[in-house]
Formats: C-alpha cells, sequence, structure tokens
C-alpha cells in the first residue's frame, strides 16, 4: 500500500464510462463514448451526488472519453469545483497517478478521471492487492467510482459506485 498522507482526506478514482470502437483511421485519444457510456456516466454522477461524493478538484485525463466523462461530473457538482486537464493521465503510470494526488495538499478531495489498468493499480498502490480483489473480483469497471478515505493504518475503500 501506498502512504499518501491527507489532505486531501478523500480520494475518488472514476474510470472512464464505456467508449466507442475506433473508426479506421481514428486515434485511440479521439474515441468518444458510447451512448451506454453518456447514459453510465450521467447514472453515476447522479448516484455520487445524491449520496454526497463532491470533490473539491476533478483532475481528468485529456483523452476525449475521460473529458465527456468529467463532463457529466461537471453537470452534478457544484459550481465551485474546480477542473483540470492532464495530458499526463492518458499514458501515464501508476507513479505519475499517485503523484497528481499527493500534490493536491490544498484540497479537501481530489477525482481522478482516468484510464484502466493504472486507475486499478492506482486504487490497489492504496487500498492493498487483497482488498482490491475482495471488493472488485471482476476488475474495475468502466464508469466505477471507487471512494476511498484514510484510517489511521492507511487507506481504505469507503464505497464504489457502479450504474
Amino acid at each position: 500500500m501506498t502512504s499518501i498522507s491527507p489532505p486531501p482526506s478523500r480520494i475518488y478514482l472514476l474510470r472512464h464510462a464505456e467508449a466507442r470502437q475506433a473508426t479506421p483511421g481514428q486515434k485511440d485519444f479521439d474515441r468518444p463514448l458510447s451512448d451506454n457510456g453518456y447514459a453510465a456516466a450521467e447514472i453515476v454522477a447522479e448516484e455520487a451526488v445524491d449520496k454526497g461524493y463532491k470533490p473539491s478538484l476533478v483532475i481528468s485525463s485529456t483523452a476525449l472519453r475521460c473529458r465527456q466523462t468529467a463532463e457529466a461530473m461537471r453537470r452534478a457538482v457544484t459550481p465551485s469545483t474546480e477542473f483540470r486537464f492532464v495530458d499526463a493521465l492518458y499514458n501515464g503510470s501508476r507513479e505519475i497517478y499517485l503523484s497528481l494526488i499527493s500534490a493536491q495538499t490544498d484540497q479537501d478531495s481530489v477525482m481522478l478521471v482516468a484510464h484502466n489498468p493504472i486507475i486499478e493499480l492506482t486504487l490497489a498502490a492504496l487500498i492493498g492487492q487483497e482488498a482490491l480483489a475482495d471488493a472488485l473480483p471482476r476488475g474495475f469497471p468502466t464508469a466505477g467510482l471507487a471512494v476511498i478515505d484514510p484510517t489511521p493504518s492507511g487507506w481504505v475503500l469507503t464505497d464504489f459506485v457502479t450504474e
């Protein structure tokens, strides 16, 4: 497990919603959400807000499918929530994801909107591989939102929101 000391006092990890398959000649980076993906992103964003999950800062990959997933969250959270779009999340490593989180010492809570398998590896680094396997035996689904809180002994998965 990785040691990130609060703040942030809550971490949200949101995997982008389902994307369309690339069309011939289309870059992976430019793949949009599918119709199901749009719907799932909206459902998860609304459910998160209904549960009181409102990040202070949302950091999203600049890939189209992540930006579109983040926009669903933008429509659901308060106007004071800050949004940043970071190129490094597209092909970033677990270390980059964790570094972005740990650098947000002026934020109460931070959300990453990003890609698998790195989002799942980031969750495993925070809560441990065994806890991850117990909570998500089939892996981190698209439009899945992990809610992670600190405890005296480390980070713990508090909730997992899906459509």
